[in-house]
């Protein structure tokens, strides 16, 4: 398994959780730090951010499984988050979700065969004003279009590590 935390890391986490009043504050960043480092955050990962940060695997699970960009399974090198809001929806959302799938040759929830792209749905992205929008790392990509998804993906799978 890869090393979920660097040394660095650890050392910097448990300097922080001793210095603040509410180490609990901390545990997206551990787990987000986590996910960096090993692709998605698995068992041992909540375990770990429990340790470094004073709480129980229950308390950890119950921020982790909260977020929907903690990822407790693994997922592909690009996660594609489509937004599924009422907004995106009646913008055309669900033909973006439908053309992602028919694209990518996967379902909601599935990573592509060659390990490259996962699709999410996700309850909002915070873009409404260029609905119907996705999310692929930390960029939103608005307006879309079958044609503007083509050159977003393409892009993405050639920048895939």
């Amino acid at each position: 398994m890869d090393q979920l935390l660097t040394e660095d890391q650890l050392d910097h986490f448990r300097t922080l959780a001793a210095e603040i009043p509410h180490p609990r504050e901390l545990v997206v960043d551990v787990l987000r730090a986590i996910q960096n480092n090993h692709g998605w955050v698995p068992d041992e990962g909540v375990e770990l951010a429990g340790t470094i940060l004073g709480l129980s695997p229950l308390q950890v699970e119950e921020v982790a499984t909260f977020f929907d960009k903690i990822y407790r399974r693994p997922v592909g090198r690009r996660v594609i988050h489509v937004c599924d809001s009422i907004c995106c929806w009646s913008r055309g959302g669900e033909e973006v979700a439908r053309l992602l799938q028919e694209k990518l040759g996967i379902g909601l929830g599935e990573t592509t065969e060659d390990g490259i792209f996962t699709l999410l749905p996700t309850c909002c992205l915070g873009a409404c004003g260029e609905a119907p929008a996705m999310m692929i790392g930390l960029t939103t990509y608005g307006h879309l279009t079958s044609d503007r998804i083509d050159l977003v993906l393409e892009r993405e799978r050639r920048e895939a590590p």
